[in-house]
């Protein structure tokens, strides 16, 4: 697990004790660019609590594009609005299509999402016990 993942997967555990987590790479391994961020996660005892909790502080943050917070299925995914928008919503088989496509043809959007879900989890780690 990369440093980035190990930081964004101890934020969320200060909520909750974590099942699961996912966050892309940075960088494609094989070609180089650089990839959109966005990340998924399941809580072994999710509540509503800790889902308002993190959407305001995702709300709260200064960011460079939207972003949305997708709890309608087991795991949580907190993904670029874009990428719900263009792929008419999370659950269909477009998903992976348009991340792929917004790696390979939008390096300014994959940077600004790298740099705005650092934020969110630098201001997700100094929300605890708020």
């Amino acid at each position: 697990m990369s440093t980035r993942s190990e930081k964004a997967a101890q934020a969320l555990s200060r909520f909750g004790e974590l099942a699961w987590f996912k966050l892309p790479t940075e960088h494609h391994k094989l070609h180089g660019y650089h990839q959109v961020a966005h990340m998924g996660w399941r809580y072994r005892a999710p509540t509503n609590g800790i889902a308002v909790h993190i959407e305001d502080v995702v709300d709260a943050v200064p960011t460079q594009v939207a972003w949305t917070l997708d709890r309608t299925r087991r795991n949580w995914l907190l993904v670029p609005s874009r990428i719900a928008r263009e792929a008419g919503g999370l659950e269909g088989p477009s998903f992976a299509d348009i991340v792929h496509s917004i790696n390979t043809q939008d390096q300014e959007f994959c940077l600004k999402t790298l740099s705005d879900l650092d934020l969110i989890v630098r201001r997700l780690e100094a929300s605890v016990g708020q």
